[in-house]
């Protein structure tokens, strides 16, 4: 008989007065400052509280109190908007570790295509950018990030964190050198602007979108020349190591398992 899979939270989101919320950490007054702050408490101007504080109930002296386990700047935020209440799960544990440990972040080709459906859903985009508390021209320049990018590549780095320049930077080559960069970055698991500008700059010429654009006045023919053999060779590199890591490291397993 299979067990019942116990639940960490009540599936009922309840209206707690917001004294009776109980903080179990001080945040540093410096917090004000940063970019998640700023973020949250433009979204709940915005929108309001999406995703709700997570409680554990303790009895006190004049009742019910709940200590707060998981969001304490969206706590902090609704105190100084004035909140009398506030949305809250309520846990079955009083733990935190759990609500932060496996947290997955966003790919900015992820972003990407959340911005195209938000559009689509009739959002504009000076809204979203109202609820991010980012400047319109961040999130035109994110929606039409594949501008220009084959599909192969949307493929390849979907799920891998390509910062938002390095998806751009790639732009300027054609499609099957696109590919190849890709698999290159995938490969290294590098994601960076500087090594995508580094595999941009040893790409020949008939594979530049725009020769004028895309190559760096400061390298000579003899060097460029000398970059795209180098990064030809480390490319073929690695992805024979790619290809043969998996076997060599059960090699040395079955090998350390005979000697010990």
């Amino acid at each position: 008989m299979r067990d019942t899979i116990r639940l960490a939270c009540e599936t009922e989101i309840l209206q707690i007065p917001m004294k009776r919320i109980l903080a179990t950490r001080r945040l540093d007054e410096t917090i004000h400052k940063s970019v998640k702050y700023n973020c949250i408490k433009a979204s709940i101007q915005e929108l309001g509280l999406i995703e709700p504080l997570v409680v554990y109930p303790q009895k006190g002296k004049d009742g019910t109190d709940f200590i707060l386990i998981d969001g304490h700047v969206r706590f902090k935020i609704l105190q100084s908007e004035g909140a009398t209440t506030a949305k809250c799960l309520i846990s079955t544990d009083d733990e935190g570790f759990t609500y932060n440990h496996k947290v997955n972040r966003l790919s900015s080709i992820q972003e990407h295509f959340m911005i195209l459906t938000a559009i689509k859903n009739g959002v504009s985009e000076e809204r979203i950018a109202r609820c991010l508390d980012v400047d319109v021209k961040s999130i035109v320049q994110k929606r039409d990030l594949l501008n220009g990018i084959c599909p192969e590549v949307v493929l390849l780095l979907k799920d891998k964190h390509a910062t938002t320049p390095a998806v751009r930077e790639i732009r300027k080559v054609k499609p099957i050198r696109q590919i190849e960069i890709a698999e290159l970055m995938c490969a290294a698991h590098i994601y960076t602007v500087g090594y995508v500008k580094c595999l941009v700059a040893a790409t020949s010429n008939d594979l530049l979108v725009d020769n004028e654009r895309s190559k760096d006045p400061g390298f000579s023919s003899e060097e460029i020349s000398r970059m795209e053999h180098e990064m030809e060779t480390l490319g073929k590199e690695f992805k024979l190591l790619e290809e043969t890591h998996g076997k060599n490291t059960l090699n040395l397993v079955i090998v350390v398992g005979y000697l010990i």
